[in-house]
């Protein structure tokens, strides 16, 4: 398989569990927890999520240059 092809489909893979992970019932879960070190659940929850999806595609594309 072309590395072209296997890059596509694993940022493809990382959009939809990027949408999943952003745009789910699984949201609403933290909507109503309580705090972590003071800041809301949600907003920890957000941020930590949006820097592990960054994360990750740095990570893939970073690999695909070797």
């Amino acid at each position: 398989m072309p590395r072209a092809t296997l890059l596509r489909q694993r940022l493809l893979l990382l959009f939809l569990a990027g949408m999943l992970l952003l745009f789910s019932p699984l949201v609403v879960q933290f909507e109503t927890s309580g705090r972590w070190l003071g800041v809301p659940a949600l907003f920890v929850y957000l941020f930590l999520s949006w820097a592990a999806l960054i994360g990750i595609a740095a990570w893939i594309v970073s690999r695909t240059r070797d």
